[in-house]
């Protein structure tokens, strides 16, 4: 350390792993040894007040419109969960060593300081700084336990597969994937889920939850694929349907289908080369665990896994701890700080080198320096979608036509929005509300249904953070059967809160592609098929260029 940084003040940096009982005993020695002027702690406010048995601040309704809001919490709900069963694996509850740090210096009437950034910022931050790929193997091993690139592969399947399935209903005639094709696979989709649900409810008594899933997804796929799209016994059925539903079922379930096999097809290619894995963590000798390399080396492969996340999480609340240690360290006083030991390295060396500290600006807000792709790709959309409203506005199309496709897209996108959030659990005022403003949310990249159910969710259930809590204990329940454990999340706010926004946003989105896949060539063949919607379109911008030029001249 400079003389300079001597004269000024001294910090020493003691690193923990945040789990571990030698850690507490280590921190209490040294602040009892040191006798500092300022306890630093890896704390903000929130955690701080958590810690000293206060209760956590509710979400307040306004946030759900501020964006990620959920999605942070997921992030931070996760995160949480981990730490939660390392510290039940070891017998220590998490932040032991921040608490004890604390109450140390209070007995030797020291001063706390909190040099932590916002969990809540530390959160937006971790979730727009992820990339795609970063958030499928996320959504990977959650929807199908893999996290590695097989997981990547499935989940970008999943969602190749449900753009794939609306092409498949406008150009699959072309193709030879007409509407008796179709049939077959609607009929067999119907019958597969049909026995899957039968065989889950027989095998309720006789076998595992992991066991009645697999007998009931491999006999469902079974009966589909032999009975239904193989011999046609669904044919009945889909003759009931119509053949609007039909090609709806029909596509939907090959897009689906084949963007799964795809996915994980290429996932598993790249899982034998071993692209994008991460190596299993060894088991861990506690007496070790406060050894920065051993940390540090787990810390690494967090960054194998997510090197976006890995920036927000560590990289920046070094530099951003680091800052505040630096201005303790300017008033002159000592300073203990006390912080995980994944961060010790690099706070120390941001204290030997300030001057490549990054400015204090930088690590707050949500900027992540990247484009932001999905934003442009949907403001590109509403823009397309808009667009094609106003040009058939100012051509001869009839106000009568417009009327019906705007009515068309409101109900669908308020039936699907609205429908998925009361079956998702939430009230009928919520559900209108989502449905209500769906098909205005549908057509804005920067605002969702879910956030308005949400809202209107929070005015009558409040969510804080203990409910992560909660969900930590029922999920640490391993023998406790699947219904019985959505059941008891369910009655966890925060959960059904999540589940809820999610649906309505599911049905919007499921609503948008429907309309577009399937109910504008419905409309386009009463205005003259694509020959007679083009000429419309460009009937439109003539006469909307022809408006614009008498205006400015």
């Amino acid at each position: 350390m400079s003389q300079e940084a001597a004269e000024e003040g001294r910090v020493r940096v003691v690193g923990t792993a945040h789990v571990s009982e030698e850690s507490v005993r280590e921190v209490e020695e040294t602040i009892e040894a040191e006798r500092p002027d300022v306890v630093a702690v890896e704390l903000d406010e929130g955690r701080y007040q958590q810690l000293k048995g206060g209760e956590p601040d509710d979400i307040e309704p306004s946030d759900l419109l501020s964006g990620n809001t959920v999605f942070q919490f997921i992030a931070y709900w996760m995160l949480s969960y981990v730490q939660a069963r390392l510290g039940e694996k070891f017998d220590v509850t998490p932040g032991a060593d921040m608490l004890s740090a604390v109450e140390t210096a209070e007995e030797l009437g020291i001063d706390v300081a909190l040099v932590d950034r916002d969990i809540n910022e530390t959160m937006r931050r971790f979730w727009s700084q992820m990339g795609l790929v970063e958030k499928l193997r996320m959504v990977g091993g959650l929807a199908f336990g893999i996290g590695d690139s097989r997981g990547v592969g499935l989940a970008g399947g999943t969602i190749l597969g449900l753009v794939f399935g609306p092409l498949v209903a406008i150009f699959g005639g072309s193709v030879g994937i007409g509407l008796p094709v179709l049939s077959r696979v609607a009929g067999g989709a119907i019958l597969g889920v049909a026995a899957a649900v039968a065989v889950w409810i027989a095998s309720a008594s006789m076998a595992s939850t992991e066991d009645r899933l697999l007998a009931a997804l491999g006999i469902g796929v079974a009966a589909g694929g032999i009975g239904g799209v193989g011999l046609g016994l669904a044919a009945p059925v889909t003759d009931l349907l119509g053949s609007f539903v039909v090609r709806v079922v029909g596509s939907m379930t090959l897009g689906v289908f084949g963007g799964l096999l795809v996915g994980g097809v290429l996932g598993q290619f790249a899982a034998s080369f071993g692209y994008g894995d991460v190596e299993d963590v060894e088991e861990l000798d506690m007496s070790e665990m406060t050894d920065t390399d051993v940390v540090s080396a787990m810390m690494e492969e967090f960054r194998q896994f997510s090197p976006g996340g890995a920036q927000a999480l560590i990289d920046e609340r070094d530099a951003f701890i680091a800052h505040k240690l630096i201005a303790l360290r300017r008033t002159g006083a000592d300073v203990v700080a006390v912080v995980g030991a994944g961060h010790r390295e690099g706070i120390e060396r941001y204290l030997d080198h300030p001057e490549e500290l990054p400015p204090m600006e930088s690590l707050t807000g949500t900027q992540s320096g990247r484009i932001p792709w999905a934003k442009v790709v949907g403001t590109g959309i509403s823009v397309v979608v808009v667009g094609f409203f106003v040009l058939l506005a100012l051509s001869s199309a009839g106000d009568r036509t417009l009327l019906r496709l705007f009515g068309a897209w409101f109900l669908v996108n308020g039936l699907f929005a609205a429908g998925l959030a009361k079956a998702a659990g939430a009230r009928w005022s919520s559900s209108l509300v989502g449905g209500a403003v769906a098909w205005m949310t549908s057509i804005n990249p920067f605002l969702a249904p879910g956030w308005f159910t949400g809202y209107m969710e929070l005015q009558h259930d409040p969510v804080n953070i203990s409910d992560i809590g909660t969900l930590n204990e029922l999920l640490a329940d391993e023998e406790k059967p699947i219904p019985d454990l959505l059941e008891e999340m369910f009655a966890v706010p925060l959960f059904r809160l999540i589940v809820v926004v999610a649906a309505t946003n599911v049905g919007s989105i499921v609503a948008s592609a429907l309309f577009v896949a399937y109910l504008l060539p419905l409309f386009a063949l009463d205005l003259g098929g694509a020959a007679g919607v083009t000429r419309l379109l460009f009937e439109g911008a003539r006469n909307g260029w022809e408006i614009l030029w008498s205006v400015l001249g």
